[in-house]
C-alpha cells in the first residue's frame, strides 16, 4: 500500500528495515504521519495503531479516506487547471472553522477538503500547498503560496488522471521524473516564482495505474481512483488518526503504560519529525517547526531505555547525538522528483533504541530486501 500523493522525506524505501527492528509489535505509534509510508509498508497483520499529524489538511485526508473513500475520490476527480488550482488553494486556506474543528473533534473529517487537497498537492511543486497566508512570514509575499501548474505543451493535460501514468505508479512510489529542471520537492532549483503544476511527464495528479492513451480523463480513471481509496480504507479501518501536537499520542495510555492498559506492549514508536532547518530547505511543510527535531530527540533519549518501547528516530547524519547503545542505520533516499541528485539523500540515518530487534543480524539471515 502506498499514498496517492508525493511527500517530501517519505520513508517507503526503508520501511522494511524499520519493521525488522520493530518486529510484529501489538502497538504502533507514529506521531508524524506524513504519507504513512512505514505504516502502509507493514508486513504483519495490523493490530493497535495510532498516527498523528499537526497538518490538519493531511490528517483530514487520512480520516476521510478511512471514513468515506468514494466521496474523497469524487472530489479528487478533476483535470489540471491553473485557475482552479489558485481558486481551490485560496478556498482551502480560508477554511478557518475546519482547521479549528480538526484539532477539537477526533472523529471529524471533510471529504471535499480531502479530495481537493490531494488533487492540488499532486500538482504542487515544492512547499507552500495549503499554507495559510503569512504563516511563514519570513518566506515573503503571497507569491510563495500562489503557484501555477506546468503548462509546457509537451502532452495533453490529464489532471488527477494522467493518460501517461504507467503501472509502476500503482506498484511503486509515484514517479514524477520529467525533463524540465527544477520540478520536484527535492530539487534545489525549485524556485517558487516560476514553479507551475506539470503536464510533461508520467504520474500527474493522483498517481493512478495505466489508463491508456485513449481512455481520457474521467470514467475508468475515476473508478481506479475509487478502488485505490477503498483499498486504503480497508487498511486504515482500525487506525486512529489524531490531529495535533506530536506529544498528544505519546502519553502512557497510548503507549500501553497505564495501570489498566494491557496487551499493548512492546510498543513501537516511529519518530520522523521535520529535520533541522540548518540541514534542509526550511518550511517545506504547511506545518514546520525549526525546534521540533531537537525536542523529539530529547523525548527519545528520555524513553530509550524503557524495555516496553522500541523507538526509531529519523534524521540526517550528525543531526542527533545518540548514545552508543543505540543502533545507527544508514540508508539512501530516492532522488528528487526531477531526478536531481543531492548530498542529503546520502546522509539519511535512523537511530534504533536499545530494545529494538537487531537489524543487521536479520539482514544476514534473510538477505537485503529490494529498495
Amino acid at each position: 500500500m502506498k499514498a496517492p500523493f508525493p511527500w517530501f522525506g517519505g520513508k517507503r524505501r526503508v520501511a522494511y528495515v524499520v519493521w525488522r527492528a520493530f518486529g510484529n509489535v501489538p502497538n504502533y505509534v507514529e506521531p508524524f504521519a506524513g504519507s504513512l509510508a512505514v505504516l502502509l509498508g507493514r508486513p504483519h497483520e495490523p493490530k493497535i495503531e495510532t498516527v498523528n499529524d499537526v497538518d490538519r489538511y493531511l490528517a483530514n485526508f487520512w480520516r476521510a479516506v478511512a471514513g468515506d473513500p468514494d466521496e474523497v475520490a469524487r472530489w479528487a476527480d478533476w483535470p489540471v487547471n491553473e485557475a482552479d488550482l489558485h481558486a481551490r488553494h485560496r478556498w482551502l486556506v480560508g477554511q478557518a472553522a475546519f482547521r479549528e474543528r480538526m484539532h477539537e473533534d477526533p472523529d471529524f473529517y471533510d471529504p471535499k477538503i480531502a479530495g481537493w487537497w490531494v488533487w492540488g498537492i499532486c500538482q504542487w511543486i515544492g512547499g507552500g500547498w495549503c499554507v495559510e497566508p503569512n504563516k511563514h512570514k519570513h518566506r515573503g509575499s503571497e507569491a510563495h503560496w500562489r503557484k501555477r501548474p506546468v503548462l509546457d505543451g509537451t502532452n495533453g493535460g490529464r489532471g488527477v488522471h494522467s493518460d501517461m501514468a504507467h503501472a509502476s505508479c500503482w506498484a511503486a512510489r509515484p514517479q514524477m521524473t520529467g525533463n524540465t529542471p527544477g520540478m520536484g520537492v527535492h530539487s534545489d532549483e525549485a524556485h517558487l516564482k516560476r514553479q507551475i503544476p506539470r503536464l510533461s511527464c508520467a504520474g500527474q495528479g493522483v498517481h493512478l495505474p495505466s489508463l491508456g492513451n485513449d481512455r481520457g480523463v474521467h470514467g475508468v480513471g475515476a473508478a481506479l481512483c475509487t478502488e485505490w481509496f477503498r483499498a486504503l480504507q480497508a487498511r486504515l479501518r482500525r487506525v486512529r488518526v489524531a490531529c495535533g501536537d506530536w506529544r498528544r499520542v505519546l502519553g502512557p495510555s497510548v503507549l500501553g503504560k497505564g495501570e489498566n492498559v494491557g496487551g499493548r506492549r512492546p510498543c513501537a514508536v516511529f519518530l520522523d519529525p521535520p529535520y533541522s532547518h540548518e540541514l534542509r530547505d526550511p518550511y517545506l511543510y504547511a506545518e514546520d517547526n525549526p525546534d521540533v527535531a531537537s525536542q523529539v530527540r530529547e523525548w527519545a533519549l528520555e524513553h530509550g531505555y524503557d524495555p516496553d518501547l522500541r523507538i526509531a528516530l529519523c534524521g540526517y547524519q550528525g543531526e542527533h547525538a545518540m548514545p552508543s547503545t543505540w543502533t545507527t542505520h544508514a540508508w539512501k533516499a530516492a532522488r528528487g522528483y526531477a531526478a536531481v541528485d543531492n548530498e542529503n539523500r546520502e546522509r539519511e540515518r535512523i537511530w534504533f533504541s536499545p530494545h529494538c530487534l537487531p537489524v543487521e543480524e536479520q539482514r544476514s539471515l534473510f538477505g537485503e530486501a529490494a529498495p
